[in-house]
């Protein structure tokens, strides 16, 4: 009872860090604005990491390092924590330490893939609900680049009935299913 507490704890505190980093970057790339109630509590809960961390890895291409960084630390960080926690099924110095370094960019893809079907979900709903809401913007922001090539190939049925946001958390699942497993799976078999 006390470890499930403690692992509950573990997921709070560096999941709620590590999303907000993934959520921070993505808007960024997708150039979403942060004049929002979404935006202010993302940059409110990341910037105490991520603006000392920019006077030392600068965004370059559009890509901003620092919350890549940071992101990347926090899963890495998180992974650790369970590891002391929890783990004894292998040495952490040697193949140990690069299996959770693989480990934890592993679970970054895994993240932004659930980032992915959360956002694309939340839009679908309030764009039912609440269209004008103070989230649409950055939400469309979001979902449009993913929602676009979808409704290229499947165009709304009888001009109203939007199936891409279903497609692309189809997509989404599948490949969490499939690919994420699988490179799990071969990242075991390599480092241990």
């Amino acid at each position: 009872m006390l470890a499930t507490a403690l692992g509950f704890l573990i997921d709070v505190v560096f999941g709620l860090f590590t999303y907000t980093l993934l959520l921070r970057l993505v808007m960024q790339l997708m150039r979403a604005p942060f004049r929002n109630p979404l935006g202010q509590s993302v940059m409110a809960l990341t910037d105490w990491i991520v603006k000392p961390l920019r006077k030392v890895l600068p965004g370059v291409g559009g890509v901003d390092w620092a919350s890549v960084i940071a992101a990347y630390v926090f899963q890495f960080a998180w992974l650790l924590a369970l590891y002391f926690a929890f783990g004894r099924g292998f040495a952490l110095l040697g193949p140990g330490l690069a299996f959770v370094a693989v480990a934890a960019l592993i679970a970054l893809v895994k993240a932004l893939l659930w980032l992915t079907i959360i956002v694309v979900f939340a839009q679908a709903i309030l764009s039912w609900v609440a269209p004008d809401g103070p989230l649409a913007g950055v939400l469309n922001a979001l979902t449009f680049p993913l929602l676009r090539p979808v409704r290229r190939l499947v165009p709304p049925i009888g001009g109203t009935l939007d199936l891409s946001p279903l497609i692309v958390i189809v997509v989404a699942q599948l490949v969490l299913i499939t690919l994420v497993p699988w490179l799990e799976a071969t990242a075991t078999r390599l480092f241990l």
